[in-house]
C-alpha cells in the first residue's frame, strides 16, 4: 500500500482566471497513474476533519472567522486568495488527508498528501496561500493521540516554514528544520529550532552537502518517532518564486536522500508537496513526481 490523499476539491479552490496555478494537483495523480507508480487502490479521499484536532493548533476566533467567511478584508489579501466556501472546505479536508496521512505512514511506513505543506499558515491567521497548517495539525494530533512522542518536521521548501515554526515555538516534542533561500518570502522570518539560510544560486553541489552534513545529526541527537517531510520543488533555479539554483536531478537527489534515510531508520514520514512555480508546468509535474518515484523504489 502506497497512501496518497487526493479530493476532486483540491484543485478548485479558487474562482477561474485566477493568477494562482493550481492545475498541478489535477495533473500530478494522472501521471503517476499513467506511468504506474501508483494504482487507483493508492489513493484516497479524505473527509472533513474532527474541528478539535484543527483548534488544537490554530485559535479558535481565526477558525469561526473561516468558517463564517467573515475574515477581515485585509487578513484575506495576505493569504493571495479570495474567502469563498470552497477554499475553506478545501484546506480543511488537506489537513484531514495530513492527518490520515499520518496514520496510514505508521502502518505502510510512508504516505504522501497531493497537496498540504501549508506551512505560512500561523496559529492566528494566514498567510500566502496558506489558511491552516496541514502538517503542523497532523503532528499535534499524533502527539495528543499518544501515537507519537517526539516529532521532527523537516521542511525544505525554498520559503521557511515560518508559521510552523510560530505554532512549535515553545513544545519541546515539536523540532522544526527549515532550509531555504535567505531572501525568500518570508522577509521577515520567524525562528525555528533550526533554520540554515540559503543564498540566492545555491546550487545542488551545496544544497546536498549542507542536507547530508545536517540531516542524520539532527536525527540522531532528536530521536524522533515520526517525521514530516515538506519536499517543495520550488529549489529548482527554474522556479518563478524562488532563488536557489537546483537541477531536477539535484531535487530528485534530495528526495532520495531523505527518504532513504527514513527508511534505513525505520521512521514513519508523510509527505506534503508544498510548493512549485516553474513557468512550465511539465517541469513541476516531473519534479513532484520524482518524490513518488524514489518512494515506490525504497518502499515498493
Amino acid at each position: 500500500m502506497f497512501p496518497i490523499a487526493y479530493h476532486p476539491i483540491y484543485k478548485h479552490p479558487l474562482p477561474e482566471g485566477h493568477r494562482f496555478p493550481m492545475i498541478k494537483y489535477e495533473l500530478l495523480p494522472q501521471q503517476l497513474l499513467y506511468e504506474g507508480t501508483a494504482t487507483e487502490a493508492d489513493f484516497f479521499a479524505p473527509g472533513l476533519p474532527d474541528m478539535a484536532r484543527v483548534l488544537a493548533v490554530h485559535d479558535r476566533a481565526y477558525v469561526d472567522s473561516l468558517l463564517a467567511g467573515t475574515v477581515d478584508a485585509r487578513a484575506m489579501r495576505k493569504t493571495g486568495f479570495p474567502l469563498s466556501e470552497v477554499l475553506v472546505e478545501r484546506e480543511l479536508r488537506i489537513a484531514q488527508g495530513t492527518i490520515m496521512g499520518a496514520e496510514k505512514a505508521l502502518q505502510t511506513g510512508i504516505a504522501f498528501n497531493i497537496a498540504g505543506g501549508t506551512h505560512h499558515a500561523y496559529s492566528t491567521h494566514g498567510e500566502a496561500f496558506c489558511l491552516l497548517n496541514d502538517q503542523a495539525i497532523a503532528a499535534r494530533f499524533l502527539l495528543d493521540s499518544n501515537l507519537a512522542k517526539k516529532i521532527l518536521i523537516v521542511d525544505l521548501d525554498v520559503h521557511q516554514g515560518n508559521g510552523t515554526a510560530e505554532i512549535f515555538a515553545h513544545d519541546s516534542r515539536v523540532f522544526t528544520f527549515s532550509m531555504h533561500g535567505q531572501s525568500n518570502y518570508p522577509f521577515k522570518k520567524e525562528v525555528s529550532d533550526l533554520d540554515i539560510p540559503l543564498k540566492d544560486g545555491t546550487g545542488d553541489a551545496e544544497y546536498l552537502s549542507l542536507l547530508q552534513d545536517t540531516l542524520p545529526a539532527l536525527i540522531e541527537a532528536q530521536k524522533p518517532d515520526f517525521i514530516f517531510y515538506l519536499s517543495g520543488v520550488d529549489i529548482l533555479a527554474t522556479d518563478k518564486l524562488g532563488k536557489l539554483g537546483c537541477k531536477l536531478t539535484g531535487c530528485k537527489q534530495r528526495d532520495v536522500f531523505v527518504l532513504t534515510l527514513c527508511h534505513s531508520l525505520g521512521i514513519p514520514v508523510q509527505c506534503s508537496m508544498g510548493g512549485g512555480y516553474s513557468p512550465d508546468i511539465k517541469t513541476i509535474i516531473e519534479a513532484h513526481a520524482n518524490t513518488y518515484r524514489v518512494a515506490r523504489e525504497l518502499y515498493g
